[in-house]
């Protein structure tokens, strides 16, 4: 009894929690939350008792919507701005919506005044097809107008407003004809340049690796990077990969030896006193102890080091006008390193985790071309990361 009666104010409290946030939402003018949340709330059982309030409040948040987006749509037109075209054609479609929303749930009771609610719904079809038409003309002749400009940021624009015109009326003349323009209009082109200024040798595969910019993900909308550079192609910008600094450390090893020792149980023996006789218990039986001894390991470490850095610069230049925009460092460092070691005596004289010591042996060490790959595989991250979080257009 208790928990049903719990339930029950737990479900009250929720449900005019939810009358009170839609009556703010009215009384705050957002009337399309409103009547969501209305709808929302009579979706089931819609002519209880309890639902009365949704009902009475999704008949005003409708009025008011509908009376505000008719006023709106009025003005508009008599400002004769084209401009406004997007926002009366979308206004008719959402007058057109919110009526689609309302009308499943209809008709809706108004128990104590014994009538229904009242939703003056009106045909909005001829409105919203005149409306997209005289939309669909601006956005078509104005995008052609913004790509004569031959300006990229105008390009850009066009692409936009043609891709909504595509969306909201499909086909439309030469639309994906002029898309196509307007992305190559609107697009930057970039020049990618390696360039070494070092006295080392850049592996030909770590080269093709750094500039196949297909494997880097970018995918940037208004950007084309070519590192195969084109004939035919005006590029906008170059994008510098300049190695300043490429630094091989000698092939080094360096031995050290050194002695443990360390005492072990070695069976037992009889426990003598001071004066050197045996150690009997009550039985007359000699005392055993452990039987100590110390053994000793004398290790031969050995330690191979070879470390390569590179330095390099990002340089971003605008070659309309043969300026540096923009210039990042780029550094990273890679180390081949093993150790190894032997021994003379017995192992269990150090700790067990330097066994594995025990196992190992000389490796080769890599020739000076393998240290440059494996020391730039992290400078491709890098580059990406500087591509990626940098914008050096002009627009």
């Amino acid at each position: 009894m208790k928990k049903s009666l719990l339930l029950f104010v737990v479900v009250l409290f929720i449900h005019s929690c939810g009358i009170k946030n839609t009556q703010n939402l009215v009384n705050e003018g957002d009337y399309d939350a409103a009547i969501s949340r209305a709808v929302d709330g009579l979706r089931s059982n819609k002519n209880a008792k309890g639902k009365q309030d949704y009902v009475y409040l999704l008949e005003e948040a409708f009025a008011k919507a509908k009376e505000r987006d008719t006023n709106s749509i009025r003005f508009w037109e008599q400002e004769a701005n084209p401009q406004n075209l997007e926002k009366i054609y979308t206004t008719y479609v959402a007058l057109a919506n919110r009526q689609d929303q309302i009308a499943p749930l209809l008709p809706l009771q108004l128990l104590k005044e014994n009538k229904n609610a009242k939703f003056i719904f009106s045909n909005y079809n001829s409105e919203i097809i005149t409306s997209k038409q005289k939309l669909s003309i601006y956005l078509y002749e104005n995008s052609k107008a913004l790509l004569l400009t031959n300006n990229k940021s105008n390009a850009r624009r066009a692409y936009d407003d043609l891709d909504y015109l595509n969306r909201i009326n499909p086909n439309y003349k030469d639309t994906a004809k002029l898309m196509t323009e307007a992305q190559n209009k609107g697009t930057d082109y970039v020049k990618v340049v390696l360039q070494n200024d070092t006295n080392q040798l850049i592996p030909l595969q770590l080269q093709r690796e750094l500039m196949d910019f297909n494997t880097y993900g970018l995918d940037q909308k208004w950007m084309v990077f070519d590192s195969n550079i084109q004939k035919g192609v005006l590029y906008d910008y170059s994008l510098v990969l300049n190695f300043k600094q490429i630094d091989i450390s000698p092939e080094q090893i360096k031995e050290k030896e050194f002695v443990k020792e360390k005492q072990i149980k070695d069976g037992l023996k009889a426990l003598v006193d001071s004066r050197g006789k045996t150690v009997k218990d009550s039985l007359g039986k000699p005392v055993m102890v452990d039987n100590l001894k110390t053994i000793q390991i004398r290790i031969y470490e050995f330690y191979q080091f070879k470390a390569c850095h590179i330095a390099a610069d990002v340089n971003f230049i605008d070659l309309k006008s043969n300026q540096l925009l923009n210039s990042f460092p780029l550094a990273t460092e890679s180390v081949f390193e093993n150790t190894y070691a032997t021994y003379k005596g017995d192992r269990r004289a150090t700790e067990s985790e330097y066994y594995a010591t025990f196992e190992r042996r000389a490796l080769p060490f890599p020739n000076n071309e393998q240290m440059v790959y494996n020391t730039a595989a992290d400078l491709k991250g890098k580059f990406k990361a500087i591509i990626s979080r940098n914008t050096f257009t002009r627009n």
